[in-house]
């Protein structure tokens, strides 16, 4: 089959490996009709590569037809359309009982010290081939695919394994009191989803901070209110003016940081990135565990423009391990931070009711670009430089 694969910083090719078969009785295989690049995939392509192996499947959005399942999995039968959440996960553990699969006790990965598995993500997540391909083996098949009606495009509910429940946690632990205030900072996928869910949801208002023009127009074109960050002298300029429009000038009961460890700035951070990536794979990769520090402008602004008492929700995706973090300003200002993987199994029973046919969070068109598979390095690249204006890229086998 053809598969995008790893072959170095900024290197995915599109190459022949072998097809995917069953190897124990809880597997299922899927033949992948449409799949999504995501923000976290270009962590892949430039910033996590000591963790990476050259030939390494990528890609954990997937959905498509089950083929194949082994003796074990009850609840699918081939021919069933599903979306495969990014995790895999047991359903049946301490953890995934909690509403946790992120964090199954099944498939740590115990050896790395790290939660559950991931889709086409390092080794640090167990390196499992990933859903950027022709077909794909989905162990734990007995609770992680999410069956799905037959009739809509694959745009209607293939952001269910990743987009949508990353952005509907990242508001729910934001915890935006009705008719309050939040500030999403990125306008990527994650953030312009949140920004959906949580006007959806009842927020009073939606402050969307981004640098790319036609993220900042397909936010504010949805009624929220967009701030450029690139018209701005400064980051303290950026938090007075948001804050202005909030009552009493106070902040918003809540920031989302969407962006993460890609945040502009941080030239201290981006070197130490920088140098572990060109080092040989086994002293990078030492490096980075050790003494990775993330580019945390995002964060600070986070922190810094959230109402005293609020909350701040972690989405994008930080890897450090000697990050500096402002610990007095939290304490001072009594904060809450919440954070971690989407639980998608979690949340997709909620989520299920707003893809209907009235659309209320546009997923039909989210999409800005559809592309082959076999254009995916193109794809990449596009999307690590923001180029025509790429938001959301989902490519077809």
């Amino acid at each position: 089959m053809k598969a995008v694969v790893w072959q170095g910083k900024r290197d995915v090719r599109v190459e022949d490996v072998p097809d995917p078969a069953i190897q124990e009785p809880t597997d299922a295989v899927v033949r992948i009709t449409s799949t999504g690049l995501c923000g976290s995939d270009l962590h892949l392509y430039e910033v996590l590569t000591p963790f990476m192996t050259p030939g390494d499947i990528l890609g954990h959005e997937p959905m498509g037809i089950v083929e194949e399942v082994g003796p074990e999995v009850t609840n699918l039968r081939p021919g069933d359309r599903v979306v495969v959440p990014f995790q895999i996960a047991c359903g049946h553990c301490h953890m995934c009982g909690s509403g946790l699969p992120t964090q199954c006790e099944t498939t740590q990965v115990t050896g790395e010290g790290m939660g559950a598995q991931l889709f086409g993500y390092t080794r640090l997540y167990g390196a499992v081939p990933g859903g950027q391909a022709e077909y794909l083996r989905v162990p734990q098949a007995q609770f992680g695919p999410i069956k799905v009606p037959e009739g809509p495009s694959d745009d209607r509910f293939v952001y269910l394994s990743d987009v949508l429940p990353t952005a509907w946690q990242a508001v729910a632990y934001a915890d935006v009191p009705r008719g309050g205030t939040v500030a999403v900072l990125g306008l990527g996928p994650i953030g312009d989803m949140a920004c959906r869910i949580a006007l959806a949801q009842g927020a009073g208002r939606v402050f969307g901070v981004d640098l790319v023009p036609e993220r900042l127009a397909r936010a504010g074109a949805r009624g929220v209110e967009t701030f450029d960050l690139t018209s701005f002298d400064s980051e303290k300029e950026l938090i007075e003016a948001i804050r202005d429009r909030t009552d009493g000038g106070r902040g918003p009961d809540a920031v989302i940081d969407a962006v993460g460890t890609e945040a502009h700035g941080g030239a201290a951070a981006k070197l130490a990135q920088t140098a572990a990536g060109a080092l040989p794979r086994a002293l990078g990769g030492k490096l980075a565990e050790r003494f990775s520090v993330d580019r945390l402008t995002a964060l600070y602004t986070a922190i810094d423009l959230v109402r005293r008492g609020g909350t701040v929700s972690l989405s994008g995706v930080y890897g450090g391990q000697a990050d500096p973090m402002p610990l007095l300003t939290m304490f001072d200002k009594q904060l809450q931070l919440r954070m971690g993987q989407a639980n998608v199994r979690r949340w997709s029973d909620d989520i299920l009711p707003y893809l209907t046919d009235e659309d209320p969070l546009g997923v039909d068109d989210f999409a800005t670009h559809r592309v082959p598979l076999a254009e995916a390095p193109h794809a990449y690249e596009m999307f690590q430089k923001k180029q025509d204006g790429a938001v959301k890229v989902l490519m077809r086998p």
